[in-house]
């Protein structure tokens, strides 16, 4: 079993990282292989809305020249898919709308490519704004049709610079325990 975590943050290796890497930490203790997608190594552009993807019903987008569709073909090839994000202007990064715009009209033209994947989303905050960008990570997750992880309590760590995540212990905890849980659940899946 694999899970990929894509890390929609502009900043490489941040808080977003620490949290997907943390949930990871508890998958691969019971030998679940993952691999973290860093959105801040590709220049991710936003649909161009020509439908060419969703009238071909190819599974990719025809933009073909900025990661999205090695992103995209990671995550078909994945048996569960975290999305990370920290929160800017109390929602998603624009890296992050831009990766699941795209992949949303790519999914709408050929349906049922994401169906019964396990998802969870896992949020970096300095203050306000988690709830929604959560909502918008689930909406995504639960329009495709995958199973959704939960927690304890909401899937949110609040820091703001580099390593401060980490000073949240109950939120640092939730990541453990949401890890557990998407083990537990893909185990469950694929037995």
């Amino acid at each position: 079993m694999k899970v990929v975590g894509i890390n929609g943050s502009p900043r490489q290796d941040g808080n977003t990282a620490i949290l997907i890497r943390t949930v990871f930490q508890e998958l691969e203790q019971q030998g679940i292989e993952t691999e973290l997608f860093q959105l801040a190594e590709k220049s991710i552009r936003g649909c161009n809305a020509c439908w060419n993807c969703f009238h071909s019903q190819s599974g990719c987008c025809v933009i073909d020249d900025d990661g999205f569709n090695e992103c995209f073909a990671k995550l078909l090839a994945a048996d569960g898919i975290i999305l990370g994000s920290p929160v800017y202007s109390a929602d998603v990064t624009s890296q992050m709308k831009a990766f699941i715009d795209r992949a949303s009209i790519v999914l709408a033209g050929k349906k049922g490519l994401f169906r019964h994947k396990v998802g969870a989303a896992v949020i970096a905050a300095r203050r306000g704004g988690a709830i929604s960008a959560l909502d918008t990570l689930h909406h995504f997750m639960h329009s495709k049709e995958m199973f959704l992880v939960g927690s304890t309590y909401w899937n949110m760590v609040y820091g703001r610079e580099i390593g401060e995540v980490e000073r949240d212990q109950e939120g640092m905890q939730n990541m453990k325990n949401l890890g557990q849980n998407m083990a537990w659940l893909l185990e469950k899946i694929h037995r």
